[in-house]
């Protein structure tokens, strides 16, 4: 995929419009996959931290407090209007150690071992050409320099099967195109830490958590949600005919509701963690 194509569809304003409206409710449900990230990446005072894919602002906006006043974190990705949300985030904070930046991974316009850090969440699955874009990290981090990703596990968990899996079932056709941009790409275990070693980096270590993964309110706005910024699934959402959508839809309420407790709908998310230092 094109990276104009690329950047149009994850800067597209329907998933701006969402990104503004979910903001407190998506930060909740992807709070406990952000701190894990954060935590995994041991982020120190002083550190220079790149985030990619960094969208409206995490883990970029949690690094900025871990590495404090003497450290600071771009963070960059493709859609400019995503990081405007970030950027007004972090002066709320009244942060002055973080900046943003927009740009290609594949193409970063960033010197030679700048970074003691990197970090990505939910991004490395997107990366058009995977091992370009982490080589291009692999450049840009200081010699003994880390890389931290986390991934998506497997299609087949409680968020996935119980929203775009209940809409495959009504769709003919993949639940992602063949070609297209793929959220799974890495759920096979092992095919990340692969990807790192192909790319040069050394001491590769993956692994596989069950995290926390929890919608603070309906299950009518978790499938809203899910709908809004599923950028990978929006051929699938646009094969729906028109007069399939009720049907679909108690269908999806139907199989979110087992998730509910309380005032929550809890899911749990499998993702992969991985990570590689520079030698």
């Amino acid at each position: 995929m094109k990276a104009d194509h690329t950047k149009s569809q994850w800067g597209a304003s329907y998933r701006l419009i969402a990104a503004e409206k979910w903001k407190a409710k998506s930060a909740a449900m992807g709070r406990s996959v952000t701190e894990t990230l954060v935590e995994y990446a041991r982020p120190q005072p002083g550190m220079i931290v790149l985030d990619v894919a960094s969208g409206t602002g995490e883990p970029a906006i949690s690094l900025a407090s871990k590495v404090g006043p003497t450290g600071h974190v771009t963070a960059l990705d493709l859609s400019a209007d995503l990081l405007q949300i970030a950027d007004e985030r972090a002066r709320q904070r009244a942060f002055t150690n973080f900046s943003t930046r927009q740009a290609d991974v594949h193409h970063l316009p960033l010197p030679d071992q700048s970074f003691d850090l990197v970090t990505c969440r939910f991004g490395v699955m997107f990366f058009a050409d995977t091992k370009r874009a982490l080589a291009e990290l692999n450049r840009v981090l200081k010699p003994g320099g880390r890389a931290c990703f986390l991934a998506w596990g497997p299609f087949d968990q409680p968020y996935w099967s119980s929203t775009m899996g209940v809409l495959v079932k009504h769709v003919n056709g993949p639940a992602i195109v063949p070609g297209a941009q793929d959220p799974f790409k890495f759920a096979e275990p092992g095919s990340l830490s692969a990807a790192l070693r192909g790319a040069g980096f050394k001491t590769v270590e993956e692994e596989t958590r069950t995290l926390p993964w929890t919608w603070p309110g309906t299950v009518e706005e978790v499938w809203e949600y899910a709908q809004s910024v599923s950028t990978p699934f929006r051929p699938l959402l646009e094969r729906v005919p028109a007069d399939h959508w009720d049907r679909i839809n108690a269908d999806v309420h139907a199989t979110i509701r087992q998730y509910v407790k309380e005032d929550s709908v809890k899911f749990g998310a499998v993702v992969v963690l991985a990570s590689g230092t520079k030698n």
